[in-house]
C-alpha cells in the first residue's frame, strides 16, 4: 500500500462504517415497534430492503455521481468512475482506502432513504417502495449529496457548514417524508383521529439504543480520523442526546403533567438529529445548548401535522426535518471557529454564516421537497402506491406477501 496510508485511521473508519450500518436495522426495530402489530412487519422490511438496493446502485453510479469530479463546473453533480473500477484497496482517500470510505457514505445513502419510510407508514404498498428507493436515492441523494459533501459541491465551496449530514440525510429525509406524506394523503387512523398504538414498545427502545451506539460512528466517523475532532464529535453527540431527552419529558410534565411512553425516545432523536451537522463544530455547552432548543422545537413540530392536517405518521418531518434545521442554523450562532468551519455569531463571527446556512437550508428543503413529491406522484399514479382504506384496516402485513 502507498506509504500515505494511516492504519488507526483506516481502523478507526472501518469501525464507523459497521456501526453507521447497524443503525438502518435500529431504525427498523425503531419504526416498527412504533406501527400497530398489523403493519410491523412491513416497516421492518421497508428498512432492510434499503441496504441491498442502495448498496448496488451505489457502486454502480452512485459514488461516482456523488464524489466524482464535478460535471460542469457547477458544483450540481458529479461524473466519476462508474463501478468504482479503477479504484482498488490500495487506492487512497486523503490517508484512508477509498474502498472503505466509499462504503462509509454508502451507509449514510443507505438510512437517509430509510427515514422516509416513517412518513408514510401503514399505508404504502411494498412492492412501489422498493422503486421509490431507487429513484429517489438517484434523483434526490446522490446531487444533495455532491452539493454538500463533494469538495466541488457548491454548498462546499461556498463555505457551508454540514459535519456529517444535517442537511444530506437529516433535512433532506424529512423534507422529502412531508412531501410523500403529502402524496400519499392521510391514513385511515388519522382521519379518524386515533392516537397512534406503539405495538411494541420495547423495540422502540432498542431501536434508539442502536440508532444511538451507530450515531457515534455516524458524527465521529465523519472525522475520518481517530484525532480530536473526532472526539469533539463524539462528546458533543453525547451530551446533545442527553439533553435532548431530558428536555422532551419536562416539557411533557410541564404541558400536561404527565409523560408519554416515547417522549424520551423522542427527545434523544432530537437531540441526535440537530447536534449531527454541528458536532465538531461547536462546544459541550454549544452541544448542550443545541438538544435543549431541538427538543423544545420538535415538540412543537410534531404537533402541526395536527393542525395542518397532513399525515407525517412516525414525525419524520416533526424530528429530523425541524431538528435537522435547528441544528443547521445553530451553525451560525454556536459554531467556535475551531479545527474546520467559521465562527458564528456568538464567537465574533460574521452574520454571512448564518445567511449562507440559511440559504442552504433553502436550497436543499426546495429540491428535495419538490423533486420527492414528483417522485411520489408518478408512482403512485403508475403504480397505486397508496394503499385502500380497506387494506389499511387490515394492516400492510396482510398484503405483503402478495406484493
Amino acid at each position: 500500500m502507498s506509504s500515505g496510508l494511516n492504519t488507526g485511521d483506516s481502523a478507526w473508519l472501518l469501525v464507523s462504517t459497521a456501526m453507521v450500518l447497524l443503525m438502518t436495522p435500529g431504525l427498523a426495530f425503531f419504526y416498527g415497534g412504533m406501527v400497530r402489530s398489523k403493519n410491523m412487519l412491513t416497516m421492518l422490511y421497508m428498512s432492510f430492503i434499503c441496504i441491498s438496493l442502495v448498496t448496488i446502485l451505489w457502486f454502480l453510479y452512485g459514488y461516482g455521481i456523488a464524489f466524482g469530479k464535478d460535471a460542469g463546473g457547477l458544483g450540481l453533480i458529479g461524473w466519476g468512475d462508474w463501478r468504482l473500477g479503477n479504484v482498488g484497496p490500495d487506492t487512497l482517500q486523503g490517508r484512508i482506502p477509498e474502498q472503505i470510505y466509499a462504503c462509509f457514505q454508502l451507509t449514510f445513502a443507505i438510512i437517509t432513504v430509510a427515514l422516509i419510510s416513517g412518513s408514510i407508514a401503514g399505508r404504502a404498498r411494498f412492492g412501489p417502495w422498493i422503486l421509490f428507493v431507487v429513484v429517489w436515492v438517484t434523483l434526490v441523494y446522490l446531487p444533495i449529496a455532491h452539493w454538500v459533501f463533494a469538495p466541488s459541491g457548491w454548498l462546499s465551496e461556498w463555505g457551508v457548514m454540514d459535519f456529517a449530514g444535517g442537511l444530506v440525510v437529516e433535512l433532506n429525509s424529512g423534507i422529502s417524508g412531508l412531501a410523500m406524506a403529502l402524496v400519499l394523503g392521510r391514513g385511515v387512523e388519522f382521519r379518524r383521529g386515533e392516537g397512534p398504538r406503539p405495538g411494541n414498545i420495547p423495540f422502540v427502545m432498542l431501536g434508539l439504543g442502536l440508532l444511538w451506539f451507530g450515531w457515534f460512528g455516524f458524527n465521529a466517523g465523519s472525522a475520518l480520523n481517530d484525532g480530536a475532532l473526532a472526539t469533539r464529535a463524539f462528546v458533543s453527540t453525547m451530551i446533545a442526546g442527553c439533553s435532548g431527552m431530558l428536555t422532551w419529558r419536562l416539557l411533557e410534565w410541564l404541558r400536561t403533567r404527565h409523560l408519554t411512553r416515547l417522549g424520551s425516545a423522542s427527545g434523544a432523536l432530537a437531540g441526535l438529529v440537530a447536534i449531527t451537522p454541528s458536532c465538531a463544530f461547536v462546544s459541550v455547552e454549544g452541544a448542550f445548548l443545541i438538544g435543549v432548543v431541538a427538543a423544545a422545537v420538535c415538540t412543537y413540530a410534531v404537533q402541526l401535522k395536527l393542525v395542518a392536517g397532513y399525515d407525517d405518521t412516525l414525525d419524520v418531518a416533526g424530528i429530523h426535518g425541524a431538528g435537522g434545521i435547528v441544528g443547521v442554523l445553530s451553525l451560525g450562532f454556536l459554531a467556535t471557529g475551531w479545527e474546520k468551519g467559521t465562527a458564528g455569531l456568538f464567537y465574533g463571527g460574521p452574520a454571512s454564516v448564518l445567511g449562507k446556512q440559511a440559504v442552504a437550508v433553502l436550497a436543499v428543503g426546495a429540491y428535495a421537497f419538490a423533486v420527492t413529491f414528483v417522485i411520489g406522484t408518478v408512482i403512485d399514479r403508475l403504480f397505486r402506491m397508496r394503499m385502500t382504506p380497506e387494506e389499511q384496516a387490515e394492516g400492510t402485513d396482510a398484503s405483503f406477501a402478495d406484493e
